[in-house]
């Protein structure tokens, strides 16, 4: 038994009631088998038992008032994983399925997506099980301001530095930043993802869906192709989805459908961006208000959003949302890339088909990197007291993603896997932080 099967082993016996991350780590863990063959010293000293287990997991309770007076109460999480290379970096998720063990995927991908990055930051991720969604401004203002008032104990521009996720936006980001100014007396860039009145980036809130198409774009580029005049299909409806599809059509693309947590729109004509906004981010409605304001789109229940037949799909809506099912439809139809918008979109069974059915698969950690390399160019700006055009951060973030996915393809053909950028981007990101843990000692 090699020693990445071991630990593989002893995570599905100790976390058998954390099947996202025991799914996270096993997809990870096999797929560098050559990079830790190559590096008995890593073996000598438990590196992958140190790497899978987070350096710190702090909960706590976050109660709060609602608007009729009642007391809520909500579990709140911080799983700060590793730091080797930099301070924790990873979203606040607020949603009803908040877990240890969903936060715990979560932030365990962020080592290694924040590593490809380039920039100095390691990987966390946190949150809560709260649902903003249906609630007044008020009390979001007031259960931010109850998490924020934990959580300052363990975060700091040199610490650990939250963004938003799922649930949380720039509303909550701003009511968060707020009360931990309040209470530390200090204004530092400790959150990205702020507002642009208060030390926030030009460019965040177009970063993951924008690097996501610059990484399929620039895939298709060193296969001789393009974006220009392929058909795409998308699913989600929120940030990344917006985005991918707004940047995907300005290089050519038809992007005919999205979707949210009841059911997606088909629109043959393309998909109206400036609608799709008003819709999700101004009325804050569902899809079935696009339908209404768009005649030649249809309204579909369920989530065979991939069904639909297509030349680029790009999952952005939730984990575990592309299935061995759909997986085949894709290449039914025809479907030659699959770019992962999304955190893990993909189940296992459905990723190792789609790649040896021939479709080029963009992992989640390295093609929806560009949200969190924004992020790091946000504290970058802090760190500077600076603010660069929106024109001069969406340059750094194209040749961000262009170097990730020049560095996952050379890693991929380094491990005897060429043209598998999840073997690529694995052993790229993995290498740099297990470098950095093992120069620094066991700690």
């Amino acid at each position: 038994m090699s020693y990445t099967e071991r630990v593989v082993g002893e995570l599905k016996t100790r976390y058998a009631d954390q099947p996202e991350f025991v799914q996270a780590a096993t997809e990870v863990l096999e797929s560098i088998e050559p990079a830790v063959s190559a590096h008995p010293e890593y073996e000598a000293t438990g590196l992958l038992e140190r790497i899978v287990e987070p350096e710190r997991v702090v909960m706590f309770r976050v109660p709060w008032t609602d608007d009729d007076g009642k007391v809520q109460v909500n579990r709140g999480f911080r799983v700060e994983y590793n730091s080797a290379i930099g301070p924790y970096k990873g979203g606040l998720r607020f949603h009803p399925s908040v877990n240890l063990g969903i936060l715990k995927f979560l932030g365990f991908e962020q080592i290694f997506k924040n590593a490809l990055t380039g920039l100095p930051m390691g990987g966390g991720k946190g949150g809560a099980d709260f649902d903003p969604k249906g609630k007044s401004d008020r009390e979001v203002m007031a259960f931010c301001q109850s998490f924020m008032t934990e959580l300052q104990r363990h975060i700091g521009p040199d610490t650990d530095v939250p963004a938003g996720d799922i649930g949380v936006g720039g509303r909550e980001i701003g009511y968060l930043f707020g009360q931990y100014k309040r209470i530390r007396d200090q204004f530092s860039g400790v959150l990205t993802g702020k507002g642009l009145s208060f030390g926030g980036s030009l460019c965040r809130t177009q970063a993951t869906g924008y690097g996501l198409v610059y990484f399929v774009d620039t895939l298709l580029a060193d296969k001789g192709d393009s974006l220009e005049g392929k058909t795409v299909v998308v699913s989600g409806a929120g940030n990344v989805a917006i985005y991918a599809i707004e940047k995907a059509q300005a290089l050519g693309a038809a992007v005919v459908t999205c979707s949210d947590s009841s059911g997606w729109v088909h629109d043959p004509d393309g998909i109206d961006v400036e609608l799709l906004k008003d819709v999700k981010e101004r009325r804050r409605e569902r899809l079935t208000a696009y339908v209404e304001a768009r005649p030649g789109a249809t309204y579909h229940e369920g989530r065979s959003v991939w069904s639909v037949p297509c030349d680029v799909a790009l999952p952005c809506a939730t984990q575990n949302e592309l299935l061995i099912d759909d997986a085949e439809a894709l290449v039914a139809s025809g479907c030659k890339v699959v770019g992962e918008g999304a955190n893990m979109p993909t189940t296992l069974d459905a990723t190792q088909y789609l790649i040896a059915n021939g479709v080029a698969f963009c992992p989640g950690k390295a093609a929806n990197a560009g949200g969190v390399a924004v992020s790091g160019l946000e504290m970058s700006q802090n760190s500077e007291r600076l603010s660069w055009t929106f024109e001069e951060v969406d340059s750094r973030l194209k040749g961000i993603m262009e170097n990730i996915y020049a560095t996952a393809s050379a890693a991929a053909e380094a491990a005897g896997a060429p043209g598998n950028l999840v073997v690529g981007a694995n052993c790229a990101g993995f290498l740099k932080v297990a470098d950095a843990m093992y120069a620094q000692g066991i700690v």
